[in-house]
Order: C-alpha cells, then structure tokens, then sequence
C-alpha cells in the first residue's frame, strides 16, 4: 500500500511538471508543451542559486510581490536536502561543493572532500568536452558559491587563491561580480602593477569591464567583470553606484556564452539574500529576492525561444530562520517593505553624530514613524549592533521574523525548467543535482 502511494505522488509530480514544464510566460503566455524529452541531450544548462533561500523567504517574496504566483513558483518541482559532511547546518562552502561536485564536504570547504582531495565541478566537465561556462554573483566571484565551481582551497577564506586558480585555469570563461581587491596588485597607492590577474586575463583574451557602461560594451567570447572592490551593493543601493543589475549581468552572460556553439553551463547566484538574512533586514532579503526573479526571467526568457536549455533553480540553505507573521498575532505585512528605499546598513550611515536625526532618516527611507522608545534605543546601541537593532524594528512592522542570525538546517525548494526538468520532481539531497544536470547534458564522466 505505502509502495503505491508513492508510485501514484510520483506519477502526479511528474504529470504536474508535465503541464508546467513549458508555461513560463514571456511576457504572459508561452504555448504550453509537454514535457516528453527527457531523452533528449540538453545543450545548454543554466544553474542558478539563490543563496540562503528557504520556502520562508519565497513565502514573504509572493506577498511582497502582491501575492501572485512568482515566475519561480511555476517551475516548483521538489525540495532539496542541505546537511553538509560535518553538520547538520550547513555553510556555504560546503553546500556549493554539495550542488557543484555530488560530494558531501566540511563547512568552510571548497571543491574537496573532507580528507582534502580536490573533487571535480559539473562546470569543470562542461569544460572538458568544450562547452563554454560562465559565473555570475553579487558577491566577490571569489566568494564560497562561486569559487565551487572553478577552484580547491581547503578554506573558503582564501579568495586571493581562488582568484589565482581561475586565472591560472582560464577554463571559466565569464566570471562577473564583486572581488577587485584579488586580482589587482594594489601596491605604490592604488597603482595596477604590471603582474596583476586582470592584466593576465586581459593578454588571454578577456575583456574587462568595470562598470554597468563597459559592461555593456563588451562584445567577445570571454568577460572579466568585476564591479566592486569585494560584494556589489546591495539591490536596494545599487542606483547609488554604477553597477549592473543581476538580470543585466546574467543576460549578458547569456549573450556571450551562447555565441559557443558547443552549448554552455552559467552558474548564478543571488549572493545577497543571504547576506540581509544574515543582517535581520528583511526589506534587503525581500528587493535582493525580487533582483533574483528578474535575473531568473531573463533565464527562462532565453530557455523558452532556445527550447534546448535547462534551467535549474535551488538555494543551497535558509539564513537567518526568516518567519512569515510572527510576535504572537496572526498577522503578516511583507508588502509594508516596498516602502523601504534602503538597507539598514545605508540609513545607519546616514545618521549624524549625536544621533538627532535618527527619526526623520528613518521616515525618509521607509515611511514608517519610530516611537520615542525606539529612538531611544537606537541611539543608546553599542554601534555594532545599531544596524541589526533598527533592521528588527523595519522587519516587525512587516512581522517578519528572524530566529538566528546563521544559518538553519531546513529543507529549501528545487525548481527547474525546460527539456528534463520532470527528473528534479520530489526530494532530493543537493548532491543529486550535478549528476541530473550531467545526465540532461549527457556528460561522461
């Protein structure tokens, strides 16, 4: 009996990805085909991951969003398993190898097992049979979910390594995102010496671009961007720079890795939501949520006139144990946070010295008004913990709750889209996911 029953779920998982597999709607409506190719070789994949993204924070984002069904929520297949080889909570590091490479590993740990033998990338064997691969994040490029893909450093830590092996490989062939400070010599007051890794990258045939303009004027086969000195700014403070967008980095990605006749593997990630998960700062999860699904429109876009691309999406942990309502009323208002023009961390500095302005900086950025007792509370904060203070009082009025300021151990959702996306239907452990995303492109091993 119990044997037939999930039979019959599997069945009906599979004939609800079916129906679902072709509907992204661009603007609106695709026409909707069945999915019946899963013995078909997918040429290119897209892999995009949304770090710290839990069914908490895509819960809080559909209401944010008006309470629509999300271009994500379309293409829900299952769920995936995130424990890494040392805890129950995993970190980044370990969770990225996890999704990467098929290997279980310790936190803090990049492209090796636990006994530190370098284990191979699903990017790496897209390489090794002559496909173009890409890596886009909102992070440093050298940080731990990218760096899985192309690099082995027993920590996560050193991203000045990270950024020398994937010059030193070159098998990746557009790395756009944060990260300046490792591949520039920054010696004699800022002056680029001669030996930096740009320069190294620029003489192999890169293009560099350090800003949304030389972006945008970049016209080859192989991209350097690196648009800030470590992380990019967060979504909510990015018209204060001259950065790109996530949707624009990975649109651009798109463009320039499908000039490969070969096929192409991108790997995206929305670095940041896991940062403002980190921060207590729902207003920043919420508007770096929103970047990813534009980032993840532009995906499916190109996935829905190409018809031979996979696109598979899945956060690698939830951060911060975001709640949807809470502080004991059966209320929640995730849609208050489209007043919020910045993250916490930007109204903070913003605030004078004596800490007068603390109301009227608040009310500008977010509509809402502080009570007296709030004011005061701020303003007799330990400066450290200033920020994390005022982004609870933004994320109550919205009841968003927070339960630590890490990471939690739940399981987090699998979407995935286009020719053999029926395979990701159901539970999962998220080293299943590089060797679904081999079997689609029928990669040897």
């Amino acid at each position: 009996m119990k044997k037939t029953w999930i039979t019959t779920s599997v069945l009906g998982m599979t004939l609800v990805a079916g129906v679902t597999a072709y509907t992204y709607e661009a603007p609106r409506h695709v026409e909707a085909k069945p999915q019946t190719e899963s013995k078909k070789k997918v040429k290119n994949v897209i892999m995009m991951i949304p770090d710290g993204y839990s069914a908490s924070y895509a819960t809080n984002y559909r209401w944010y969003n008006g309470g629509d069904e999300t271009e994500l929520d379309r293409q829900l297949k299952g769920m995936m398993r995130t424990y890494s080889a040392s805890s129950k909570v995993t970190d980044s590091a370990a969770a990225g190898t996890a999704m990467a490479t098929g290997t279980k590993t310790n936190n803090g740990t990049i492209g090796m097992n636990p006994s530190g033998q370098e284990v191979e990338s699903i990017l790496d064997r897209a390489d090794r049979v002559g496909k173009s691969t890409g890596l886009v994040a909102t992070s440093a490029i050298t940080h731990a979910t990218p760096a899985v893909f192309a690099s082995h450093v027993a920590s996560r830590a050193n991203e000045a390594d990270i950024a020398k092996q994937y010059m030193d490989e070159m098998k990746v062939d557009v790395l756009l995102g944060g990260g300046q400070k490792y591949f520039f010599d920054k010696e004699n007051g800022g002056v680029q010496e001669a030996g930096n890794l740009v320069k190294k990258a620029e003489r192999a045939g890169y293009q560099y671009a350090d800003s949304l303009e030389s972006l945008q004027e970049t016209d080859g086969r192989k991209v350097l961007g690196l648009f800030a000195e470590e992380g990019m700014a967060p979504e909510l403070d990015r018209e204060l720079t001259k950065q790109p967008s996530l949707s624009t980095m990975t649109k651009k990605a798109i463009q320039t890795l499908n000039k490969d006749k070969e096929g192409f593997f991108l790997m995206v990630e929305g670095s940041q939501i896991d940062w403002a998960g980190h921060a207590h700062d729902a207003a920043w999860a919420m508007k770096d949520s929103d970047a990813f699904h534009k980032a993840v429109k532009e995906a499916m876009r190109f996935a829905a006139k190409d018809k031979n691309t996979l696109v598979v999406v899945a956060g690698d942990h939830e951060t911060g144990g975001m709640t949807v309502g809470g502080y004991d009323e059966y209320v929640a208002k995730p849609e208050v946070l489209k007043n919020v023009k910045a993250t916490g961390d930007q109204m903070v500095r913003q605030f004078n010295d004596d800490l007068t302005n603390i109301a009227e900086i608040v009310k500008q950025e977010t509509s809402f008004d502080l009570t007296a007792q709030e004011v005061k509370t701020l303003q007799t904060a330990d400066s450290k913990k200033r920020v994390m203070l005022l982004n609870e009082m933004i994320s109550k009025r919205a009841y968003v709750g927070w339960t630590t300021t890490v990471h939690t151990g739940v399981d987090v959702p699998l979407y995935a889209y286009g020719p053999h996306s029926d395979q990701f239907a159901g539970l999962h452990d998220n080293t299943d996911l590089p060797g679904l995303i081999a079997n689609a492109m029928k990669l040897k091993k």
